[in-house]
Parts: structure tokens; C-alpha cells; sequence
């Protein structure tokens, strides 16, 4: 799937939890971009860096993530691709990319042990990346 400008609406996530907020590099951040992904940044970071990058490879590569999580090591909540918010012309989506331990959205585990899945994301969600003792937890806006 080719990365979409979202055609209705604004969506947004905003950080609950400071280390979430390090991750966004702010309190919200737009999400503007569809599928719009986020995983754990794998380069030895050791704290919650903002990681929204558009070229992290090869000039025209394209990116595993838009959003890039760090947590310190060992990485216990979140996967290098963990999951990706979609907008499918009616409503936004999230979808848990076979992460080891889910994502809970809402108290509902979506995905977790790699078996992937779906949940339709609502303005006020919130979104916990991993565990529910994750440090990396959001409220998803949509407008």
C-alpha cells in the first residue's frame, strides 16, 4: 500500500505518558499520512527520541516507520514494526504488524504473539504500545 494523504478529517496522537511524549518530540503530532507507522528504533538509543524521519536508509528508500520508539534495552513492549494507523476512506484503522506483545487499544489487545489483527480506532482512544506496562501510551484524535 502506497502512503495516502488522509482525505477527510485530521487524525493525531497525544502523549499520556512523558517517554511518549519524547517519542512524538512534542505533546501531539499530526498524523497526515496513511498507513502511518510505528516501531522500535533498533539503533541503541537508550531513551525516547523524536524518531518521525521520511529517510532513515538510501536516498528513495522508504522507511520501516514514520514514528520510532526507544526503549531501553532489553526492548520488553515494543517490536521493530509494531503497528500502523490506516485511514479507509470511512474511518482510521489500527493494525497491529504481528508485534510480539500487541497493542492494547482501549484495554483490547489487538495482535500480540505475532498473529497481527485489526481494531476501528475512535477520537479519544488510547493507545498502548506493547504491555499494559508499556511506557509509550497515546490518545489517538480524530477530528
Amino acid at each position: 500500500m502506497t502512503p495516502t494523504q488522509a482525505s477527510t478529517g485530521q487524525a493525531g496522537l497525544s502523549a499520556l505518558t512523558p517517554e511518549a511524549k519524547d517519542a512524538l518530540g512534542s505533546a501531539e503530532l499530526p498524523v497526515t499520512q496513511f498507513p502511518f507507522r510505528v516501531g522500535l528504533e533498533s539503533r541503541g538509543a537508550t531513551r525516547a527520541v523524536a524518531r518521525i524521519v521520511m529517510d532513515r536508509r538510501r536516498p528513495g528508500s522508504r522507511p520501516n516507520n514514520e514514528l520510532y520508539l526507544a526503549e531501553p534495552e532489553p526492548a520488553a513492549n515494543v517490536s521493530r514494526e509494531h503497528f500502523q494507523i490506516e485511514h479507509n476512506g470511512a474511518q482510521y484503522v489500527l493494525v497491529d504488524r504481528q508485534s510480539t506483545c500487541g497493542t492494547l487499544v482501549e484495554g483490547r489487545l489487538v495482535g500480540g504473539k505475532r498473529a497481527g489483527g485489526a481494531v476501528p480506532l475512535r477520537d479519544g482512544d488510547v493507545i498502548i504500545v506493547g504491555t499494559s506496562a508499556s511506557r509509550f501510551v497515546f490518545k489517538f484524535r480524530a477530528g
